[in-house]
């Protein structure tokens, strides 16, 4: 696959776009097709906005990795929300006793997610709280200001547990089997492990903002 660049592009960076396109050479702000992102087999279908790229972060909340690349990849899709629009999607198994993903339903639900997703994240990784049960994610809905009543008819609904199928689904339409995998356009897919597997030499350090780079490279080829 080759990717379309902007226009401003010169003739130099095309040819070496060209070039690693071609032969996998490995370069963030020139990726290339199966070393810093892979493309799949079938496109899945995108969240239509006007104007803007789809961009879905499958996570965990309790992944560190996932925590590791939080701020910087929040503050990336605030840098473009005039192009992007940025979505996040819990990585489920589709078993209500995926206490985690049952609890992003429920928030999604309820339309919290959003609001409180950085809540959730500081019981884990600030805290040190293991949400890992009914009993504890109920216990962390009422320390954070949840109605009782509200939070239970939504977490034990029939539309909560169709939803943790739904995105049991996505995962495996996407072929996503760990966190953080992020997910552009509906067909172009990257990882920092990817990003850092094709660039050894990376410095650990370096390899989130090489991610972004290579997010940017995805994002000017599906405008």
């Amino acid at each position: 696959m080759k990717l379309r660049l902007a226009p401003a592009v010169t003739a130099v960076s095309l040819m070496l776009a060209t070039l690693a396109a071609e032969n996998a050479i490995a370069s963030p702000t020139i990726p290339a097709n199966g070393a810093e992102f892979r493309t799949l087999a079938q496109a899945q279908p995108t969240q239509k906005v006007e104007g803007k790229v789809e961009v879905i972060e499958f996570f965990m909340y309790h992944c560190p990795a996932c925590y590791a690349v939080d701020a910087p990849l929040t503050a990336w899709a605030k840098k473009h929300d005039d192009k992007v629009n940025f979505r996040r999607i819990h990585l489920s198994s589709g078993d209500l006793r995926d206490y985690e993903a049952h609890l992003y339903a429920t928030l999604e639900a309820l339309q919290l997610q959003d609001a409180l997703y950085g809540k959730v994240l500081q019981a884990w990784h600030q805290e040190h709280r293991r949400l890992r049960s009914d009993e504890e994610n109920l216990n962390w809905a009422l320390r954070n200001g949840i109605d009782k009543e509200k939070f239970l008819s939504a977490y034990n609904s029939f539309g909560v547990s169709m939803r943790l199928k739904t995105l049991a689904r996505m995962a495996e339409n996407y072929g996503v089997t760990g966190t953080p995998t992020i997910v552009v356009n509906g067909k172009y897919v990257t990882e920092p492990s990817m990003v850092a597997q094709a660039n050894p030499k990376l410095p650990g350090d370096q390899v989130i903002d090489s991610t972004l780079q290579v997010l940017d490279a995805l994002i000017a080829a599906s405008h």
